[in-house]
């Protein structure tokens, strides 16, 4: 697997295909294979004639892997997917990240505007904003000896899905407890690309798209139907929409 160097950390990623890039971002305690390939995303945008490229976050998949809640936050990993598209040289691409990979997204579409040609947010609406909780209640979870010990839905969610993706608990740990900077609707109302924000109607981790959307510059919303947090990754009408809004937008 391919690795680089992001001011001394070492991060993992994959290439596919060939054409217009775009780079995918994965959701908190995933990781590029889990978000994006094993739910054929990789492959359906290779088909339509993009280069794919997938990172692991740092503390996730194949990337290093801190224990320092210092060596995270979204701005932080923001930074190593920007470093990522140069180190490929790529001076613009489409962006789209889920749920955690939504809030790298905005933050690489504000600190880096040069870099991303269009952005969609995915698994993350109105949240963006208000901010999610349970930060603490999940890094306890994930600290847990055993999953046995956790008995709330939330928590225990996050700390079965980590012991099936074989993550390394504690880095997810530190990565919960990072710095997380607020996101002002008045700073995403910086964003001059083209935005989607795609949210299952049942997920109630993210909030509605709707409101997210409308504090965008150029924003748009895309509702999946019946799909929760989880199930709405593979989604059909979600990569439809992702299909159609890449054809049109400039």
């Amino acid at each position: 697997m391919p690795v680089f160097d992001s001011d001394g950390v070492e991060i993992a990623y994959e290439t596919m295909g060939e054409g217009e890039p775009i780079l995918l971002i994965h959701g908190f305690a995933s990781n590029r294979v889990v978000n994006w390939v094993s739910t054929g995303w990789t492959n359906l945008l290779a088909a339509d004639g993009r280069q794919v490229i997938a990172i692991d976050n740092r503390g996730h998949g194949e990337s290093e892997k801190l224990h320092d809640p210092a060596a995270y936050g979204a701005p932080v990993m923001a930074d190593d997917a920007a470093r990522l598209l140069r180190h490929l040289g790529h001076g613009r691409a489409d962006v789209m990240g889920y749920s955690m990979g939504a809030r790298i997204a905005a933050f690489l579409a504000m600190n880096h505007p040069s870099l991303v040609r269009s952005a969609v947010f995915a698994g993350l609406g109105e949240r963006m904003i208000t901010g999610v909780g349970g930060a603490e209640a999940v890094a306890r979870a994930l600290e847990a000896e055993s999953v046995d010990e956790v008995t709330e839905p939330g928590p225990r969610a996050f700390r079965l899905f980590a012991d099936a993706t074989g993550s390394d608990r504690l880095a997810l740990a530190a990565c919960m407890r990072s710095s997380r900077q607020k996101i002002t609707a008045e700073a995403l109302g910086e964003i001059a690309v083209p935005v989607l924000v795609a949210v299952g109607t049942e997920d109630d981790i993210a909030g509605l798209p709707e409101p997210l959307a409308a504090v965008l510059r150029d924003g748009r919303a895309l509702a999946i139907p019946g799909r929760d947090h989880m199930k709405a990754v593979g989604d059909r009408v979600y990569k439809q929409g992702v299909l159609d809004f890449l054809s049109v937008r400039p």
